[in-house]
């Protein structure tokens, strides 16, 4: 796979549900296609209710899905500072990526953490 696929495919698990909603209305458009499904039109229907729910998630899991080397000590800072946990603990758990760092944290604090990683180099997503 060429690296630009593999950044687009990165760049586009990255996505949030109402993100990907909107890539696909304007790929619809763009290309004159339609993502309609041409049978098993019942089963988009609990996709749809799915998709509501998602958009009115208020807890999140943090992943650490990725830590560059080169970054791997600002993220274990980061870390450590977010848990309140030893250096030696948020190193392991920086040199286990990918892992989930909390489960259940409100929206607000969730974002806030994830920009946290994210300036020390990491990447995360929200689930």
């Amino acid at each position: 796979m060429s690296k630009t696929i593999e950044k687009i495919i990165k760049d586009l698990k990255e996505l949030t549900l109402m993100e990907a909603s909107e890539l696909v209305k304007a790929i619809e458009e763009t290309f004159d296609v339609s993502a309609a499904p041409v049978a098993g039109a019942v089963a988009a229907a609990p996709a749809a209710g799915a998709e509501e729910a998602a958009v009115e998630k208020s807890e999140f899991n943090i992943k650490v899905t990725e830590v560059p080397a080169d970054k791997k000590i600002s993220v274990i800072k980061a870390v450590k500072n977010i848990l309140n946990i030893g250096l030696a603990e948020a190193k392991t758990m920086v040199e286990g990526a990918p892992f989930v760092l909390a489960e259940g944290v409100k929206k607000d604090e969730a974002n806030k953490q994830k920009d946290d990683l994210a300036a020390a180099g990491a990447t995360v997503t929200l689930e």
